[in-house]
């Protein structure tokens, strides 16, 4: 049974603009599937979609179920906000690019991830702070007892994007949506952020779908990639398919960016510059 179902899902605006067309995919348990594509080109709305998460001004229509095993698939389309509230975060979670924007910054991060525990495990008291300490320490956060305690703007980048992976991760969801969360991170936390990625959904044999605009980053932690431009799918397959044999111009494009990177990349590292 799959996670996620999309069958030509349109995202438009009032004025009947199209964002996202006829976009159609599917997730299966324990899957890795990659959404590639430049600013625009439909991404990150597929992503809020997913979660019936678009702006008020955006409609979806088309198909869009969620859900596996004891959580039946739900039809997320149309959805009441009371139903909605049901799957997100037990059923799917989803982690942003910039955690200053997703977490609140008048709460304390401990406050914040003992939320969704609280919520879905019914933890409270003792049971629930070690649950807290635990679930930081697992997105191995340095000294969780002092991030639970911090301002998200208290603590550096890096920690604010695992802290908000621990909350995303905290109802043990069958699906994680990671829309670009390595974007505002250095390179080198930006390793560890992918790496810690990779650890927890093998780990926890979860279904991931990462949602980038660097190639070079997708084909780190997915398995399957879709490439999108303009609102549309010009290109899914394996992996290797996609970095062997591109169709389309566009995916050539990045396929050759992404080696043109890399080979600088490995010229530098010889030549003692990195």
């Amino acid at each position: 049974m799959k996670v996620l179902e999309v069958k030509d899902l349109t995202v438009q605006s009032g004025d009947g603009s199209k964002v996202v067309s006829s976009v159609s995919f599917s997730v299966e348990p324990g899957e890795r599937l990659g959404l590639i594509g430049e600013s625009g080109s439909g991404k990150s709305m597929t992503a809020l979609a997913v979660m019936g998460l678009l702006p008020a001004e955006l409609k979806a229509s088309g198909g869009l179920l969620l859900g596996t095993g004891k959580d039946a698939p739900r039809q997320i389309i149309g959805a009441a906000e009371k139903d909605l509230n049901e799957i997100r975060g037990r059923v799917a979670s989803i982690v942003f690019q910039e955690p200053l924007t997703a977490l609140d910054p008048l709460m304390k991060i401990g406050r914040q991830l003992s939320e969704p525990l609280r919520r879905w495990k019914g933890l409270k008291g003792e049971g629930l702070q070690k649950a807290i300490i635990s679930a930081l320490a697992e997105v191995s956060i340095n000294k969780p007892e002092r991030i639970a305690a911090s301002y998200p703007y208290e603590i550096s980048g890096g920690e604010r994007q695992r802290a908000a992976i621990a909350m995303a991760l905290a109802c043990e969801p069958s699906l994680l949506i990671a829309d670009e969360p390595t974007t505002a991170l250095d390179v080198t936390v930006q390793a560890e952020i992918l790496a810690l990625l990779d650890t927890v959904v093998s780990k926890r044999g979860m279904s991931l779908l990462f949602i980038s605009h660097d190639l070079a980053v997708v084909s780190r932690i997915t398995d399957h990639v879709l490439v999108m431009k303009d609102g549309s799918v010009v290109e899914s397959g394996s992996l290797t398919d996609i970095l062997r044999s591109p169709q389309h111009p566009y995916t050539r494009d990045l396929v050759a960016s992404a080696k043109e990177l890399d080979n600088a990349l490995a010229i530098a590292k010889n030549s003692g510059g990195i």
